[in-house]
């Protein structure tokens, strides 16, 4: 819907990193992108002002999340998946 993704082809000839679109309306296609969702919206509830929170705030969160362990991780924390990729 953005922009942000719109250089997907350089940034896969750049990486190697392959893009994938999920089709819109199609939850089931973004599972742990949707359950992330719902966890942030435990700490952030729609239509939340982000504004009103500092970076540390921000980052406090971002850090809970991370430390969370994950069912499709095999229980391991996002944190700890990252330090061994």
């Amino acid at each position: 819907r953005g922009m942000e993704l719109a250089a997907h082809k350089q940034l896969t000839a750049d990486t190697g990193v392959h893009v994938f679109f999920a089709a819109p309306r199609n939850p089931w296609q973004r599972g742990t992108n949707e359950n992330t969702n719902k966890l942030l919206r435990q700490h952030l509830p729609k239509g939340t002002n982000l504004s009103t929170f500092s970076q540390d705030d921000l980052d406090a969160i971002a850090t809970k999340l991370n430390n969370r362990p994950r069912k499709c991780l095999g229980f391991r924390t996002p944190q700890s998946v990252a330090l061994t990729s």
